[in-house]
């Protein structure tokens, strides 16, 4: 019994490497959004799209430079295991590095046609990037959750109103932090860029023509995801989580 109690730690430790060694993108990813960077600091990066089709990815017409967080990236919480190094943190400028789910496309017009689910937003919606709020991580509405539970937030998803510009025009929301933990960092998305110079404060930005490229080919039923790494993690990992 002693020898047992000693080795049931180890076997736990072994089988959650094996499982850590094992994982892929999951199989019903069928659509993955592939951005890289020169390295972990950069602002800069390179967005290509690839189609899953007989258990092997394609690429497909969308490509285009984008732009990241203003401090680079940092590991994010996605599908991927959990990575060591630095962790993405609220407000660092960072990115999110890893594996996402790209859920649901916004905007500030209404949008048809779009193979998304969509939501048009208002000058009440907000995403909660306060810490210790119970709505952190996601948009809400205040004509619904109310004025006081919004406050603080630096998020308002109509920018042309909060902000005068334009850079949730169009967007869509990238699955960080699925379980919303405080101070993880909050309220990621793909949307439209300043410049091609100007980064973002943790979200990959881009021209609009290639965003309405990006939307227009995007399916919800083919479970599509992003996937944000530096140029050379992303040969180090290209093998063992089967990437393009």
């Amino acid at each position: 019994m002693k020898h047992y109690k000693k080795l049931l730690p180890l076997a736990a430790l072994l089988a959650c490497n094996v499982a850590l060694a094992n994982w892929q993108v999951p199989s019903d990813v069928k659509q993955l959004v592939v951005v890289t960077t020169k390295d972990w600091q950069a602002i800069q990066g390179q967005m290509q799209v690839y189609q899953r089709q007989d258990g092997q990815w394609q690429a497909a017409d969308i490509t285009t430079p984008v732009t990241i967080g203003r401090t680079g990236m940092a590991w994010g919480i996605g599908l991927h295991p959990e990575q060591p190094g630095q962790q993405k943190q609220e407000g660092d400028g960072k990115a999110p590095a890893g594996v996402f789910r790209l859920t649901t496309a916004f905007g500030y017009q209404a949008l048809n046609n779009l193979q998304l689910p969509y939501e048009q937003m208002q000058s009440s919606h907000y995403c909660m990037d306060v810490n210790g709020s119970p709505y952190y991580n996601q948009i809400v509405d205040s004509q619904k959750v109310g004025e006081k539970a919004v406050e603080g937030s630096t998020e308002g998803m109509r920018r042309d109103l909060h902000n005068g510009d334009d850079l949730y025009k169009k967007g869509i929301v990238v699955e960080h932090n699925g379980g919303n933990i405080s101070g993880a960092g909050s309220c990621i998305f793909m949307h439209l860029w300043r410049a091609e110079d100007k980064p973002t404060a943790g979200c990959t930005a881009m021209p609009e023509g290639a965003m309405d490229k990006l939307l227009g080919w995007l399916e919800a039923e083919k479970h599509p995801a992003l996937l944000l790494l530096p140029e050379d993690e992303y040969q180090k990992l290209r093998s063992e989580w089967a990437l393009p």
